[in-house]
This record gives structure tokens, sequence and C-alpha cells, in this order.
């Protein structure tokens, strides 16, 4: 059996209500699912409460999955949609960049990483650091793939402020990387 037809087997089981079969889904998935969960909210009790919602959700509009995407991609929307939604009831903050700026936004060539001493810690320790709206476009440009017009439909902002707040993102990432280097 391969690895396709393993994914349709397990989502009709969940269909009809297999309760093994959704905790073998959830067991697939959850981790990675939780991991941008807290990329997007920063704290891990609310970035449980976001990934238990989704799953909540995933389970109950099960039977709307067409096969049209893969289920793992059909999960992370859900995730995703939970996630900002949730920032949105918290009132996360994007600050707006007037567009006759929006077009000086270049992005920059990333600096060789073994010459930084960068790791996988302290980057994720800078991501935290980030104000909310500047890590939240971040995560989705640079770490879920989303372009600016994307983000910018997602989170109900102008494209411009999509582009600002990933530009000021790198920009404050690296002052925060380079505060830590200083001080290590």
């Amino acid at each position: 059996m391969d690895y396709a037809s393993t994914h349709r087997e397990l989502v009709e089981q969940c269909k009809q209500g297999s309760r093994q079969a959704q905790f073998e889904l959830y067991k697939l998935y959850s981790k990675a699912m939780y991991n941008l969960c807290l990329r997007m909210v920063k704290n891990e009790l609310d970035a449980e409460d976001v990934l238990q919602n989704a799953f909540v959700d995933v389970f109950t509009k099960l039977d709307t999955f067409q096969y049209q995407s893969s289920i793992g991609a059909w999960i992370k929307r859900i995730v995703l949609n939970n996630a900002i939604n949730f920032l949105k009831r918290n009132r996360v903050y994007f600050e707006a960049l007037d567009e006759r700026f929006a077009n000086n936004l270049q992005e920059e060539e990333a600096p060789d990483q073994e010459s930084t001493g960068l790791t996988v810690e302290r980057i994720n320790r800078a991501l935290f650091e980030l104000p909310d709206g500047y890590r939240v476009v971040f995560s989705l440009y640079l770490l879920e793939g989303y372009d600016h017009k994307e983000i910018a439909e997602i989170l109900d902002i102008t494209e411009a402020t999509s582009k600002s707040q990933f530009s000021r993102a790198k920009s404050k990432l690296r002052d925060i990387l380079e505060t830590q280097r200083i001080t290590t």
C-alpha cells in the first residue's frame, strides 16, 4: 500500500467516525501543526489551544474534504486559519506602510550561515522576540511559502503592509541576532 492510498483510507475511516483513525491522523500531523501554531501565536499554551480547536474543525469538517489537495495541506490551512483568527481576536497590530515606499523594499541576499554562527535555536528565540505582526508575516512568507498577495488576503491587510512587515521583520530579526551574538 503506497503513502497516498494509506492516507486516503485513513481519511475515509475518519469520515466514518473511527476514533482510532482520527487518533492516527492526529498523530501524523499534530507535531508539525503545533510548530506552525507556536510560530504564529508565540505562546505554548495558546498554540496548544489553537491546535486543539483546529483539529476539532478538521474532524467536524472532514466530510467536506474532496481530495483536491493533500490531506496535510488541507489540515494546514485549517490550522493556519485558526491561528490567524486567534491573533485577530487578540488584536495583532500590523503597521501599514505608505504605498509610495512599498516599491523600495527589496529582497536581500542571506548571509552565509557558517560565518554567522546561526543555529535553529538562536533563530527560533529571535523569532519569538519579534512583534506579533512582524512574526506572523515573516512566518507566512518565509516559512510557509505564501506570497504577499496571499498574505494580504489572509490577514485582511494591503500587499504593501505585508511587504513592509516582512522587511521590518527581517531588519528587526537581524538586530536581535546581532545583539544575541554580541552578548554570547
